[in-house]
C-alpha cells in the first residue's frame, strides 16, 4: 500500500490530497499516489484530510468522500437503507434542507459516542448479553431516526394513508410559527439523543 500509517502527516495536522486531471490522487504528506481505498482507510484511522483540485485549487473533499461511499455501496458494503436514500434525495431543494445536515451530524456524533460504551458492555456482559444490549440500542436509534425523518416530512404518512376525511379546511401555519415549532422539535430530538448517549 503506497499510503502507509505513520506517513500521513504529523499527528493533529491535516493531510492535503491533490486530485489531478487524470483522476490520480496525490498525498502530499507521504509524497505518493493513493487510491480511494487508501482514503477510506485514512478516514477509518481518523486521519483528517482535505482534497483539492490540482488545477483550480477548489476544495473537492465532499465529492471525493461521496465517491468513496458510492464505491463501498457498489461493492456490496450496503450501509444506507433504500428508504433513507429516497428521503435524503427528497430533501435536495426542500425548504428544510439546511436543517438536515446539522441533525445528521448530531445523530452520528451521538452514535459514535455510544460505540465505545457498547464495546465495554459487550466485554462485561459476555457476547450474548452484550449483543442483546447492542441490538436494543440499535432499535432505539432507528426509532429515534424514524421519528426525526417523519418530523422533517410530516405529510408523508398522510399521503400514504390516503385523503383525509372531509371537514373544515385548516389554515396553513405561518412560516414563522412552523419554523418555531420545528426548532422546538429539534431541541426535543437533541434531548433524546443526549439521553441515549449517556444511557448505560
Amino acid at each position: 500500500m503506497a499510503d502507509t500509517p505513520g506517513k500521513d502527516a504529523p499527528q493533529g495536522e491535516r493531510v492535503v490530497i491533490k486530485k489531478y486531471a487524470n483522476r490520480r490522487l496525490y498525498n502530499t504528506a507521504s509524497s505518493s499516489y493513493v487510491t480511494l481505498e487508501h482514503l477510506a482507510d485514512m478516514v477509518k484511522r481518523g486521519v483528517d484530510f482535505v482534497v483539492y483540485d490540482a488545477k483550480t485549487n477548489e476544495d473537492i473533499t465532499r465529492s471525493v468522500l461521496t465517491q468513496i461511499i458510492f464505491e463501498e455501496e457498489s461493492q456490496g458494503q450496503s450501509l444506507l437503507p433504500i428508504q433513507f436514500l429516497r428521503q435524503l434525495i427528497g430533501f435536495y431543494g426542500n425548504s428544510l434542507q439546511s436543517l438536515l445536515p446539522s441533525y445528521l451530524e448530531m445523530s452520528l456524533a451521538a452514535f459514535t459516542q455510544q460505540q465505545e460504551r457498547m464495546r465495554s458492555q459487550i466485554s462485561a456482559l459476555g457476547a450474548a448479553g452484550g449483543m442483546n444490549a447492542y441490538e436494543e440500542q440499535i432499535r432505539q436509534n432507528l426509532a429515534l431516526f424514524d421519528r426525526a425523518m417523519k418530523m422533517f416530512t410530516p405529510f408523508a404518512d398522510a399521503k400514504a394513508q390516503g385523503p383525509a376525511p372531509a371537514g373544515p379546511k385548516a389554515e396553513p401555519p405561518a412560516s414563522d410559527d412552523a419554523l418555531t415549532q420545528l426548532r422546538r422539535q429539534m431541541e426535543e430530538m437533541q434531548a433524546q439523543i443526549d439521553k441515549l448517549a449517556t444511557k448505560r
